[in-house]
């Protein structure tokens, strides 16, 4: 006779609120949509001419800038291409970008590439308002990585210092994304996968990220058993456009977009991949990769009884059968989430990127917001671990 494992933890928190996004008119999905959803989307925004914004490597190695080019030479809606955004959008091509926008007698963004030439897009819209007035122009996201800026009214960019600063207003969010599959299959494999595994971290951090209502964190849940089943399926056969489109969507469910009520900070893993992504140019991908594993084992020591049961149900999505142990269930997370960076090819360490280990107490104390933090020297310990 068989048995149903009904251990089930829990979650009381049955009080808040869910808003959705101001800006957002749509998103279009499937294989070879860009045709169809490009023009669409001009028309539902009453945009005229389009100044593309992509990286170097984009635009000059893939035929992908190419084909958003041709659908708006063919409206007439071609403003020009700005491809010198690099890495964690460094604040010299925005200001270059801003230019070329005006030049070019602009009115919407088209953002082509990962969470750099999106995020960069939010923040030169965000420049243009602040020196013009009137209200934010608005942007057309069409990501070809995982790592779902375009559900975000947030911009992270790297300022002259080489420090990352943010700006955020709820009109900054894409007013379209664009989910083509077929526009991914010229991603590098590995900026591919370590932002699936950015994915993975936003779907693990809207576990225990303030503000984020229940129905959320149920998609959360979602995007990581999406998430861990097909990201080693993309591996292992990086044509199938059908897995690439399951994993956009997943990615969209990593981080469903919504209006909070006032500003709710990331998570710890988010917001050490942020001190270290810029300083030390190590990408926001490889920072999860390096960061959630142990973050969701410390979160077994430290976080609240509401976030532990939160963290540890996800084994039953999973798939993983539970312990019995509430905190054992957080580490087997760890586990199961270390072990999915190590199958995907994706194991590295802070050495690799020359990291100095005398810079670790401060990391720690940027990404907690204070240097007498109680958890401050777990959070050294767990940066000295990542060696």
């Amino acid at each position: 006779m068989s048995t149903v494992d009904t251990t089930n933890y829990d979650s009381t928190d049955l009080n808040g609120f869910y808003s959705w996004t101001e800006t957002l008119r749509g998103i279009q999905y499937g294989p070879g949509c860009l045709e169809t959803a490009l023009p669409k989307f001009l028309d539902l925004i009453g945009a005229k001419k389009a100044l593309i914004v992509t990286g170097r490597s984009l635009y000059e190695k893939t035929d992908v800038v190419k084909q958003v080019e041709a659908v708006l030479m063919k409206r007439d809606a071609y403003g020009g291409v700005f491809f010198e955004i690099g890495q964690h959008s460094p604040i010299a091509g925005i200001r270059k970008a801003q230019k070329l926008f005006k030049e070019a007698g602009a009115d919407v963004i088209v953002a082509v590439g990962g969470g750099s030439p999106i995020d960069a897009s939010k923040a030169i819209l965000y420049n243009l308002q602040k020196e013009n007035g009137g209200p934010l122009l608005k942007q057309i996201a069409i990501p070809t990585t995982l790592s779902a800026a375009e559900y975000t009214a947030g911009a992270g960019f790297t300022n002259d210092e080489g420090h990352k600063i943010a700006v955020a207003d709820p009109q900054l969010a894409p007013s379209a994304i664009i989910l083509d599959a077929k526009l991914t299959l010229a991603t590098p494999e590995r900026l591919w996968l370590s932002t699936g595994m950015r994915a993975v971290d936003h779907a693990v951090e809207n576990l225990y990220r303030p503000q984020v209502p229940p129905p959320l964190k149920h998609l959360g849940y979602a995007a990581l058993a999406d998430l861990f089943v097909n990201l080693p399926l993309s591996k292992a056969n990086p044509e199938d456009v059908n897995v690439r489109q399951k994993l956009q969507i997943a990615a969209w469910m990593s981080l469903w977009p919504q209006r909070f009520e006032k500003y709710s900070a990331v998570g710890l893993s988010h917001s050490l991949g942020h001190k270290l992504g810029a300083t030390y140019s190590i990408p926001h991908g490889i920072t999860s990769c390096l960061t959630l594993a142990p973050v969701v084992a410390l979160k077994a020591e430290t976080a609240s009884r509401e976030d532990k049961e939160w963290l540890a149900n996800a084994l039953f999505y999973l798939r993983i059968p539970p312990s019995g142990s509430i905190d054992k269930d957080i580490l087997i997370l760890s586990d199961a989430i270390r072990n999915l960076v190590r199958n995907l090819g994706l194991a590295s360490t802070l050495a690799e990127y020359k990291v100095p280990k005398e810079d670790l107490p401060l990391i720690a104390e940027k990404a907690l917001g204070r240097a007498d933090d109680p958890v401050h020297s777990k959070v050294v310990k767990l940066l000295e671990s990542l060696y």
